[in-house]
Protein backbone atom coordinates (compact mmCIF):
# COMPACT_ATOMS: atom_id res chain seq x y z
CA UNK A 1 0.00 0.00 0.00
CA UNK A 2 3.15 2.72 0.74
CA UNK A 3 5.92 1.74 -1.10
CA UNK A 4 9.14 2.92 -0.32
CA UNK A 5 11.58 2.53 -3.75
CA UNK A 6 15.37 3.02 -2.72
CA UNK A 7 14.25 6.57 -0.80
CA UNK A 8 16.50 8.90 0.07
CA UNK A 9 15.33 11.91 2.56
CA UNK A 10 16.86 15.06 4.21
CA UNK A 11 16.83 18.26 4.27
CA UNK A 12 19.05 21.13 2.05
CA UNK A 13 19.93 18.59 0.10
CA UNK A 14 21.33 16.58 2.70
CA UNK A 15 20.19 12.44 3.64
CA UNK A 16 19.43 11.42 6.34
CA UNK A 17 18.27 8.04 5.53
CA UNK A 18 19.05 6.61 2.39
CA UNK A 19 18.28 3.51 -0.10
CA UNK A 20 15.08 2.76 2.19
CA UNK A 21 13.35 0.28 0.15
CA UNK A 22 9.87 -1.74 1.87
CA UNK A 23 6.17 -1.71 1.57
CA UNK A 24 3.77 -1.10 4.44
CA UNK A 25 1.26 -3.35 3.33
CA UNK A 26 -2.30 -2.61 3.12
CA UNK A 27 -5.07 -2.66 6.42
CA UNK A 28 -1.79 -3.47 8.20
CA UNK A 29 0.05 -1.10 11.12
CA UNK A 30 3.56 -0.73 10.19
CA UNK A 31 5.75 1.34 13.24
CA UNK A 32 8.74 3.10 12.46
CA UNK A 33 11.39 2.94 14.91
CA UNK A 34 14.81 4.05 15.22
CA UNK A 35 17.39 6.61 17.52
CA UNK A 36 16.38 9.92 17.90
CA UNK A 37 17.18 12.12 15.13
CA UNK A 38 17.51 8.81 12.47
CA UNK A 39 15.11 10.27 10.01
CA UNK A 40 11.73 8.79 11.19
CA UNK A 41 9.30 11.67 11.54
CA UNK A 42 12.16 13.19 7.95
CA UNK A 43 10.54 9.64 6.59
CA UNK A 44 7.17 9.85 7.23
CA UNK A 45 6.68 13.17 5.88
CA UNK A 46 8.35 12.60 3.03
CA UNK A 47 5.95 9.95 2.57
CA UNK A 48 3.03 11.38 3.01
CA UNK A 49 4.02 14.26 0.66
CA UNK A 50 5.20 17.32 3.12
CA UNK A 51 8.91 16.66 1.80
CA UNK A 52 10.26 15.68 -1.36
CA UNK A 53 12.55 12.41 -1.75
CA UNK A 54 16.34 13.37 -2.07
CA UNK A 55 16.23 10.60 -4.35
CA UNK A 56 13.95 7.57 -5.49
CA UNK A 57 10.23 7.83 -4.09
CA UNK A 58 6.86 6.79 -2.47
CA UNK A 59 3.72 5.61 -3.48
CA UNK A 60 0.29 5.61 -1.76
CA UNK A 61 -1.98 2.85 -3.23
CA UNK A 62 0.39 2.80 -6.43
CA UNK A 63 0.08 6.90 -6.55
CA UNK A 64 2.50 9.50 -6.29
CA UNK A 65 1.82 13.05 -4.83
CA UNK A 66 3.55 14.66 -8.21
CA UNK A 67 0.67 15.40 -10.55
CA UNK A 68 -2.01 14.87 -8.08
CA UNK A 69 -4.44 17.68 -6.59
CA UNK A 70 -4.37 18.72 -3.45
CA UNK A 71 -7.97 17.19 -2.30
CA UNK A 72 -6.93 14.20 -4.17
CA UNK A 73 -4.32 13.34 -2.09
CA UNK A 74 -5.72 14.10 1.36
CA UNK A 75 -8.61 12.05 0.37
CA UNK A 76 -6.09 9.30 0.02
CA UNK A 77 -3.52 10.02 3.16
CA UNK A 78 -3.59 11.56 5.82
CA UNK A 79 -1.26 12.87 8.92
CA UNK A 80 -1.40 13.55 12.73
CA UNK A 81 1.90 15.26 13.14
CA UNK A 82 3.49 15.29 16.46
CA UNK A 83 4.00 18.87 17.14
CA UNK A 84 0.80 21.32 16.85
CA UNK A 85 -0.93 24.44 17.57
CA UNK A 86 -4.21 23.57 19.43
CA UNK A 87 -6.76 25.59 17.41
CA UNK A 88 -10.14 27.17 18.85
CA UNK A 89 -12.49 24.71 17.67
CA UNK A 90 -15.08 22.31 19.65
CA UNK A 91 -14.46 18.64 18.90
CA UNK A 92 -17.27 18.62 16.17
CA UNK A 93 -15.92 21.75 14.52
CA UNK A 94 -12.63 19.57 14.59
CA UNK A 95 -13.81 16.76 13.23
CA UNK A 96 -16.04 18.55 10.87
CA UNK A 97 -13.10 20.17 9.20
CA UNK A 98 -12.07 16.56 8.18
CA UNK A 99 -15.02 16.39 5.20
CA UNK A 100 -13.42 19.47 3.42
CA UNK A 101 -11.53 17.20 1.14
CA UNK A 102 -14.43 15.83 0.12
CA UNK A 103 -16.10 19.30 -0.54
CA UNK A 104 -16.72 20.82 -4.21
CA UNK A 105 -15.94 24.42 -4.39
CA UNK A 106 -18.18 26.64 -1.91
CA UNK A 107 -20.42 23.43 -1.13
CA UNK A 108 -21.75 23.30 2.58
CA UNK A 109 -21.87 19.95 4.56
CA UNK A 110 -24.27 18.21 3.40
CA UNK A 111 -26.47 14.90 5.73
CA UNK A 112 -24.54 12.63 4.43
CA UNK A 113 -20.62 14.24 5.62
CA UNK A 114 -22.86 14.89 8.81
CA UNK A 115 -23.42 11.01 9.10
CA UNK A 116 -19.72 10.50 8.58
CA UNK A 117 -18.61 13.25 11.69
CA UNK A 118 -21.02 11.41 13.74
CA UNK A 119 -19.97 7.81 12.89
CA UNK A 120 -15.84 8.97 13.55
CA UNK A 121 -17.20 10.88 16.57
CA UNK A 122 -19.06 7.61 17.97
CA UNK A 123 -16.05 5.45 17.29
CA UNK A 124 -13.29 8.08 19.14
CA UNK A 125 -15.55 7.90 22.25
CA UNK A 126 -16.95 11.55 21.95
CA UNK A 127 -19.96 12.25 21.44
CA UNK A 128 -20.43 13.37 24.82
CA UNK A 129 -17.49 16.05 24.41
CA UNK A 130 -18.40 17.27 20.85
CA UNK A 131 -19.21 20.86 22.29
CA UNK A 132 -16.76 21.47 24.42
CA UNK A 133 -13.27 23.25 23.11
CA UNK A 134 -9.86 21.57 22.66
CA UNK A 135 -8.06 23.76 24.78
CA UNK A 136 -10.15 22.26 27.50
CA UNK A 137 -9.22 18.79 26.89
CA UNK A 138 -6.85 16.49 28.18
CA UNK A 139 -4.19 15.28 26.18
CA UNK A 140 -5.60 12.13 25.58
CA UNK A 141 -8.91 13.32 24.61
CA UNK A 142 -7.25 16.02 22.20
CA UNK A 143 -5.60 12.98 20.63
CA UNK A 144 -8.60 10.86 19.94
CA UNK A 145 -10.37 14.45 18.52
CA UNK A 146 -7.56 14.66 16.29
CA UNK A 147 -8.44 11.26 15.16
CA UNK A 148 -11.62 11.72 15.24
CA UNK A 149 -10.66 14.61 12.29
CA UNK A 150 -8.65 12.15 10.18
CA UNK A 151 -11.46 9.03 10.53
CA UNK A 152 -14.28 11.57 8.85
CA UNK A 153 -11.74 12.55 6.29
CA UNK A 154 -12.05 9.03 5.24
CA UNK A 155 -8.49 8.23 3.86
CA UNK A 156 -7.02 5.00 2.91
CA UNK A 157 -3.95 5.60 4.55
CA UNK A 158 -3.06 7.40 8.08
CA UNK A 159 0.63 8.83 8.77
CA UNK A 160 0.69 9.25 12.82
CA UNK A 161 3.72 11.09 14.23
CA UNK A 162 4.15 9.76 17.41
CA UNK A 163 0.81 9.38 18.29
CA UNK A 164 1.42 8.37 22.14
CA UNK A 165 3.54 11.40 23.25
CA UNK A 166 2.49 13.33 26.03
CA UNK A 167 -0.46 10.36 27.38
CA UNK A 168 0.30 8.68 30.06
CA UNK A 169 0.67 4.86 30.40
CA UNK A 170 -2.98 4.15 30.21
CA UNK A 171 -3.96 7.27 27.48
CA UNK A 172 -1.08 5.29 25.28
CA UNK A 173 -2.47 1.65 25.31
CA UNK A 174 -6.33 3.54 24.60
CA UNK A 175 -4.84 5.25 21.78
CA UNK A 176 -3.01 2.19 19.91
CA UNK A 177 -6.15 0.63 20.95
CA UNK A 178 -7.98 3.20 18.50
CA UNK A 179 -5.50 2.53 15.80
CA UNK A 180 -5.95 -1.16 16.00
CA UNK A 181 -9.43 0.08 15.50
CA UNK A 182 -8.57 1.53 11.75
CA UNK A 183 -6.81 -1.51 11.24
CA UNK A 184 -9.97 -3.12 11.72
CA UNK A 185 -11.56 -1.34 9.17
CA UNK A 186 -9.43 -1.88 6.33
CA UNK A 187 -7.01 1.18 6.74
CA UNK A 188 -3.41 1.16 6.32
CA UNK A 189 -1.75 2.90 9.34
CA UNK A 190 1.88 3.79 9.08
CA UNK A 191 3.64 5.52 12.69
CA UNK A 192 6.08 6.77 14.59
CA UNK A 193 6.73 4.97 17.48
CA UNK A 194 9.81 5.78 20.00
CA UNK A 195 8.03 3.17 22.68
CA UNK A 196 9.69 0.06 21.35
CA UNK A 197 7.62 -2.05 23.49
CA UNK A 198 4.31 -0.35 22.31
CA UNK A 199 5.91 -0.87 18.81
CA UNK A 200 6.39 -4.22 18.68
CA UNK A 201 3.08 -5.69 20.67
CA UNK A 202 0.80 -3.14 18.42
CA UNK A 203 2.02 -3.31 15.27
CA UNK A 204 2.21 -6.03 12.34
CA UNK A 205 4.96 -4.71 11.38
CA UNK A 206 8.01 -3.12 12.31
CA UNK A 207 11.12 -0.86 10.30
CA UNK A 208 13.85 -0.15 12.05
CA UNK A 209 15.84 3.02 10.90
CA UNK A 210 19.30 3.83 11.89
CA UNK A 211 22.81 4.61 10.59
CA UNK A 212 21.67 6.19 7.80
CA UNK A 213 19.58 3.65 6.38
CA UNK A 214 16.87 1.07 7.09
CA UNK A 215 18.12 -1.88 8.95
CA UNK A 216 15.23 -4.50 8.99
CA UNK A 217 12.02 -4.85 7.97
CA UNK A 218 9.38 -7.45 8.73
CA UNK A 219 6.54 -8.73 10.52
CA UNK A 220 7.02 -7.29 14.22
CA UNK A 221 7.97 -10.49 15.53
CA UNK A 222 10.56 -11.52 13.26
CA UNK A 223 12.25 -8.40 13.35
CA UNK A 224 12.31 -8.68 17.54
CA UNK A 225 13.79 -11.99 17.18
CA UNK A 226 16.28 -11.21 14.64
CA UNK A 227 17.78 -9.37 17.40
CA UNK A 228 18.68 -6.05 15.14
CA UNK A 229 16.35 -3.73 18.06
CA UNK A 230 18.56 -4.93 20.31
CA UNK A 231 21.95 -3.94 18.69
CA UNK A 232 20.80 -0.43 17.54
CA UNK A 233 19.23 0.17 21.03
CA UNK A 234 21.77 -1.30 23.35
CA UNK A 235 18.92 -3.67 25.16
CA UNK A 236 17.85 -6.93 25.50
CA UNK A 237 14.39 -8.21 24.14
CA UNK A 238 12.16 -10.71 26.07
CA UNK A 239 8.86 -11.66 25.12
CA UNK A 240 6.41 -12.81 28.13
CA UNK A 241 2.92 -13.71 28.01
CA UNK A 242 0.46 -11.21 30.17
CA UNK A 243 -3.26 -11.92 30.38
CA UNK A 244 -3.22 -14.27 27.30
CA UNK A 245 -1.55 -11.29 25.25
CA UNK A 246 2.05 -11.51 23.85
CA UNK A 247 4.34 -8.12 25.06
CA UNK A 248 7.45 -7.25 24.86
CA UNK A 249 9.99 -6.17 27.22
CA UNK A 250 13.26 -4.23 26.74
CA UNK A 251 15.78 -3.75 29.70
CA UNK A 252 19.35 -2.13 29.32
CA UNK A 253 21.63 -5.17 27.60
Amino acid sequence: MVAFSQVSVGYGGRAVLEGVDFVAPQGKVTALIGPNGCGKTTLLKTACGLLPPLAGGVTVAGRAKAGMRRKEWARLCALLPQLRETPALTVEELAAHGRYPHLAFGRQLGAGDWEVIERALEEMGLVEMRGRRLGKLSGGERQRAYLAMALAQDPQVFFLDEPTTYLDIGQKYEMLGLVGKLRGRGKTVVMVLHDLPLAFAYSDYVAVLGDGGLLAFGESGAVFDSGVPDRVFGVKGEKVMLNGREEFIFTRG
